[in-house]
């Protein structure tokens, strides 16, 4: 007997998820199918994704409308077009012995007047991005007086892409609905706020505690120099081999950059970020899913909506500003009871910020050294033999050329073809680690002592405590701030624009009202200073000096400079 059957679900709906191969309801089916099929139930499920959201909404959904009454009945809000049409894919194959329910996805960068013809047609599901269903509703495309459910999937995202007017406007013209089912892996004021004021007694179920990440999430980071970042990043796929994952940039020309040094590389990767045109982002999104492509590099913007199963990495390749974000970042692998690793590529400085996490997901966060240049050798070399041990020879006609393989090995011990199959396989790999840096940040130990309250007893206990490499940084000081109408966002363009160089080699940045500081690598410190030392600035002249109390070489001549700190 197939569990979902106990949930209340008609026949039909029971034998499609059957042949899906689904006979155990995950625990948001569990919990929401039974609510969610009286039709009259506000309703808000916290859960993250990949945890059975779509079929737990959408199962009550082709149970409950009317085939019969061709007009939207059900609308479900979604933040991206990925996620659109993969909901819309998931209902096709829910409604296998329903032919006669339509879901109509609608959702831009594609043609709205075949949307607009679609929806006249009749439909009884709509699946829709905010944006192109505002659209519709303006050109008076769509009815929406007779929808009786809405679902606002993905809540918490579609919030953080500022769509927040756009749900406002949409449940006010939704007036004879007869429930709100909201769907959200965190649960923010403002989602909060939209069950406040448009929901009425709703009832809410959790999975797993509020704003937690997936169990099933092994979480790893690494601390690195910033200005080591990309090599970190560059090893740490080399030490998975077979790795099938996403990283993440925090802008569009960090992912963009990384991708081209990549491939660059020979490495199989594309970028998806707000750049690509919908056609340029379909053909990248089309290239992942079939597995051509082994990574993705993706903004948070443009990763949002994506369901794609088996990625067994997700990597930050900077922890992102909004904590939250993390959550759903990390939810892009371990999907559907499947194991997944999140790794973290930190600063000594971003410590604090894994701290936070742990006690925002409720996970434990793992610290891994980066492996060295002989580790990631010797985990491509044995994982190259395991491929070659478990090589398929059923489906070529091998036999044939046996013999002339024979012929031309049989003066070789089997221990030399080995050796120059790996020759062949690794000889630029094992010459690019041969004498590969340490890239991990330096850290050191040192002894505490406690005493217990008689003073008797002394122990020791080992702690670790990081530094920055202090050899690698100098700081320096500049004559503006905040009353130059400096945040830190412009003022590390300003000076980045000014000196021409990547934001990789600056760490901390302390901006004050009429001055800043501003930590730079120690290699490139004196093309900054030569850079901005003597330029002007709305009228002022910048000063830009080392801010140690040393002394420093400018325009021919020695001058002393003033320790600020």
């Amino acid at each position: 007997m197939n569990a979902f059957e106990g949930l209340g679900l008609n026949e039909n709906l029971v034998k499609a998820v059957t042949d899906l191969g689904f006979d155990t309801p995950t625990p948001i089916q569990l919990k929401a199918i039974p609510i969610l099929l009286s039709g009259t139930t506000d309703f808000v499920g916290l859960a993250q994704t990949g945890t059975g959201k779509t079929a737990a909404f959408g199962l009550p959904l082709l149970q409950l409308v009317e085939a019969e009454k061709k007009y939207p009945q059900a609308l479900i809000v979604c933040p991206t077009r990925e996620l659109c049409l993969q909901i819309c894919n998931d209902l096709q194959e829910y409604k296998k012995y329903a032919r006669n329910i339509i879901a109509e996805p609608v959702y831009g960068g594609a043609s709205i007047v075949m949307q607009m013809r679609a929806l006249k047609k009749g439909v009884h599901i709509v699946v829709a991005t905010p944006g192109r269903l505002i659209d519709m509703i303006e050109r008076k495309a769509i009815d929406l007086q007779k929808v009786k459910y809405v679902v606002l999937d993905e809540a918490d995202e579609m919030l953080n892409m500022g769509f927040r007017d756009d749900i406002d406007f949409v449940l006010k013209n939704t007036v004879n609905r007869e429930s709100i089912w909201l769907f959200s892996a965190t649960m923010p004021a403002e989602v909060r706020a939209i069950s406040k004021n448009f929901m009425h007694h709703p009832q809410e179920i959790t999975i797993g505690k509020k704003n937690t990440a997936n169990v099933n999430i092994d979480h790893q980071y690494f601390i690195t120099p910033a200005q080591s970042r990309f090599e970190t990043l560059k090893r740490l796929v080399d030490f998975n081999p077979g790795i099938y994952g996403i990283i993440f940039t925090r802008t569009k020309a960090d992912a963009q950059e990384i991708t081209e040094r990549l491939v660059k590389q020979g490495y199989d990767i594309e970028a998806l970020h707000g750049d690509l045109t919908q056609q340029q982002r379909d053909k990248v999104m089309q290239r992942f899913r079939e597995k051509s492509i082994q990574l993705l590099i993706a903004t948070d913007v443009a990763a949002r909506g994506i369901d794609v199963e088996g990625i067994t990495h997700v990597i930050n390749f900077e922890l992102p500003d909004d904590m939250e974000v993390y959550t759903h970042r990390s939810g892009r692998t371990a999907r559907a009871g499947k194991s997944g690793i999140c790794i973290s590529i930190c600063h000594s400085r971003e410590v604090f910020k894994i701290r936070q996490l742990e006690k925002m997901v409720n996970a434990q966060f793992h610290r891994l050294d980066i492996p060295s240049g002989k580790d990631v050798c010797r985990k491509q070399f044995f994982y190259f033999m395991e491929r070659l041990i478990n090589a398929d020879t059923s489906n070529g006609d091998y036999e044939t050329y046996l013999p002339d393989l024979q012929k031309k090995f049989a003066n070789i011990s089997k221990e030399e073809v080995l050796k120059r199959v790996a020759a062949l396989e690794f000889h630029q790999f094992l010459k690019y680690y041969e004498n590969a840096d340490d890239l991990n940040a330096r850290s050191d130990f040192r002894e505490k002592r406690f005493d217990n309250t008689n003073g008797r007893n002394v122990h020791e206990k080992r702690e670790k405590i990081f530094f920055r490499n202090d050899t690698g940084y100098t700081r320096l000081f500049i004559n503006v701030g905040i009353k130059d109408g400096f945040y830190k966002a412009s003022f590390l363009q300003f000076i980045l624009d000014e000196s021409d160089l990547k934001k990789e080699v600056v760490g901390k940045i302390d901006l004050r009202e009429m001055n800043s500081w501003v930590e730079i690598d120690k290699t490139v410190a004196g093309k900054m200073i030569k850079s901005i030392d003597g330029k002007k600035y709305n009228g002022r002249l910048v000063r830009m000096n080392e801010a140690d109390g040393g002394f420093k070489k400018t325009s021919g001549e020695r001058r002393r400079i003033v320790n600020r700190q």
